[in-house]
């Protein structure tokens, strides 16, 4: 079975064409494929599908087996292939998803390296849509102890769920440590994707970033949508900034109504055959 490998800032995924798969991916065949030790090794795979509602279908699966909504990485990674393997010559076209129809657009090509502006959604901070078990009918700025610990966080989806925690200083030995326990605690009943931001000025916030059936990762777009989305609500933040993960930066801008759009480049990786026993 032929596959791409590809990276949005070292967030790496494999892409198929759904056509190709002669029998459905198990869950056992997922962790197997994204292994780093004893398969190809990613971040997600993402499965190309016919729609009926966009010009593409993308289902995308975490390295633990269990399907995500929206990747906004992995979405640029899906677009390249798209657009690079001759899919459309359309530079602007549709991409149904489990959390939402989005618009990709080609941006431009430099060397091996693509950009693609994808517009990710209206950013929603409903308790009840997330989904959060609290009471309020908005998770923002409420307290959560985790381990030694209390931290302040708001939560929003962007088509899938996050949790924001602004913090003076951040690590990736914090988002390792912490990380697990925010994902799986009970009051996020689908589990959560959680950041740990740093602003550095209303233009420009760095980010360590644990992400939910993937663990810590260099580099994740609709993280970078909620941190944005989270502390332009605070009022910490402009409409446009720069996020600036360990794997690279993201440019993200938002308007008034909360409706995101992310740009950032794509770099093929590899290409081959999958071998199944």
């Amino acid at each position: 079975m032929k596959f791409i490998k590809s990276h949005g800032l070292g967030n790496d995924y494999i892409v198929i064409d759904g056509k190709n798969l002669k029998k459905k991916l198990s869950k056992a065949m997922i962790m197997k494929i994204c292994d780093r030790n004893f398969g190809i090794g990613s971040d997600g795979i993402l499965i190309l599908y016919k729609s009926k509602k966009a010009d593409f279908k993308l289902k995308i699966y975490n390295p633990d087996g269990t399907q995500a909504e929206k990747s906004g990485n992995g979405l640029r990674i899906f677009s390249s292939f798209l657009y690079n393997y001759g899919y459309t010559k359309k530079k602007t076209f549709t991409i149904e998803t489990k959390g939402g129809i989005v618009t990709s657009e080609f941006i431009r090509k430099i060397k091996k390296i693509s950009y693609f502006k994808v517009n990710m959604g209206k950013a929603n901070f409903s308790s009840k849509n997330i989904p959060v078990k609290i009471k309020d009918e908005l998770a923002i700025s409420k307290k959560i102890k985790i381990k030694d610990k209390t931290f302040v966080f708001t939560s929003v989806s962007v088509g899938n769920p996050h949790c924001v925690i602004f913090l003076k200083k951040i690590s990736s030995k914090m988002a390792k440590e912490y990380g697990p326990y925010l994902e799986t605690n009970k009051i996020f009943p689908k589990r959560i994707n959680v950041q740990f931001a740093k602003i550095i000025n209303r233009k420009k916030v760095e980010a360590e970033i644990w992400e939910r059936g993937a663990g810590y990762t260099l580099a994740s777009g609709s993280s970078s949508c909620a941190i944005v989305s989270a502390g332009y609500r605070l009022g910490f933040l402009d409409n446009e900034v720069a996020v600036k993960m360990p794997g690279g930066t993201l440019k993200i801008s938002i308007d008034k109504d909360y409706n995101l759009n992310m740009e950032g480049p794509v770099e093929e990786i590899c290409s081959g055959r999958i071998s199944f026993k």
